[in-house]
């Protein structure tokens, strides 16, 4: 599956020069494995939105990365199956057609991918009206992206998480690779308090 061109983030991406703040986690992480479950939930937060490629798996992969397998049941244990979900900007949008991609993520990861039409960070109210039970702060977004993941869980006033490690530049986008590393990576550890357990 290869992901289509997405406007939205480039046109956010220009907007947010503007508001950086927006662009700034509540929370820098390696990756998953340095998340603490148990603390998230005893904070109030009720939900989890992960991003998929590069976050939980490689890019373009179906399966948990080895070495995360072990944080990704736990985030299951803590916040159970129905209380998590996967936002990717490539299964589960256009560039999925008939979702079949988003299936066989469900069924080797266990939880369910959001089906949506706008892509990160624009698709905000796919994510509540799925979530509905729980108020927008009550829900982490969780991702390596921060022209999507991040900038998406901040303008609709969710706990943002961003993971710094890459699991693997083959196959990944190469634009937003660059602007991960040179631009963020590098930058970001003055903005955010970092958590590296």
């Amino acid at each position: 599956m290869v992901q289509s061109l997405n406007l939205n983030a480039i046109i956010s991406s220009i907007k947010v020069f503007r508001k950086a703040h927006l662009c700034i986690p509540h929370l820098i992480v390696n990756d998953i494995r340095n998340i603490n479950f148990y603390k998230l939930k005893s904070i109030g937060i009720n939900a989890l939105a992960f991003d998929k490629d590069n976050t939980l798996t490689a890019p373009y992969s179906n399966e948990i990365y080895p070495p995360f397998k072990s944080a990704w049941e736990e985030s299951k244990k803590v916040f159970g199956n129905e209380n998590i979900t996967i936002v990717s900007n490539s299964p589960g949008t256009g560039d999925d057609p008939g979702f079949i991609q988003a299936g066989k993520i469900e069924k080797s990861l266990g939880v369910y991918v959001l089906r949506h039409q706008s892509k990160k960070p624009s698709c905000g109210q796919e994510l509540t009206s799925h979530f509905a039970a729980y108020n927008p702060h009550t829900i982490a977004v969780i991702g390596d992206r921060m022209f999507t993941d991040v900038l998406f869980g901040n303008l609709n006033g969710m706990f943002t998480i961003f993971t710094r490690k890459i699991i693997s530049e083959k196959r990944d986008n190469f634009m937003a690779a660059m602007v991960h590393f040179y631009f963020f990576v590098k930058q970001l550890s003055s903005f955010a308090y970092s958590q590296n357990d």
